[in-house]
């Protein structure tokens, strides 16, 4: 997998177990495609009972592996929003009134401290709700990109 920044990479993972023990796993990283797998060869023998419990359990526990799929998807989605504007705070910060400012470290406190519980839907509706809170900081930051990059140049050198 290449390197990315903390948060960025998406992984497919699939196991498969065939009829013979033989367990098969491969994994994808989505935005680049980057693909490998392995295939593990059991040094001892299952049993078709062993692999008909393993198959059992994969589909008993499948939802229970969703929901813990979808909590860490939002954990890492959750710490990556946090350290992006966090970064933000600390570049343009005073680009803030005070209480824009405070507004939005309540909303990261807020985010932290679902962070540990196990509620999925929580953190996502507290991610929301830091989003909603940086709405104003973000579009002020565009400008005074755009304001920055074109001071010192006219209209008409401009490619459009």
């Amino acid at each position: 997998i290449p390197p990315m920044v903390a948060g960025a990479a998406r992984i497919r993972v699939s196991f498969q177990v065939d009829a013979d023990g033989l367990l098969s796993v491969s994994a994808r990283e989505m935005s680049s495609g980057v693909e490998a797998s392995v295939l593990v060869k059991p040094s001892y023998g299952l049993s078709d009972e062993e692999i008909a419990g393993m198959l059992r359990s994969g589909v008993e526990h499948a939802g229970e592996d969703m929901r813990a799929r979808a909590l860490r998807e939002q954990q890492v989605e959750a710490e990556r929003v946090i350290e992006a504007t966090e970064h933000a705070l600390d570049k343009d910060g005073g680009l803030l009134a005070v209480h824009e400012r405070d507004a939005i470290l309540t909303a990261i406190v807020n985010l932290r401290a679902l962070l540990a519980g196990d509620d999925h839907r929580a953190i996502k509706a507290s991610i929301d709700a830091l989003a909603r809170a940086t709405d104003d900081f973000a579009a002020r930051r565009m400008d005074n990109s755009i304001r920055t990059a074109l001071a010192g140049h006219k209209v008409d050198e401009l490619e459009l």
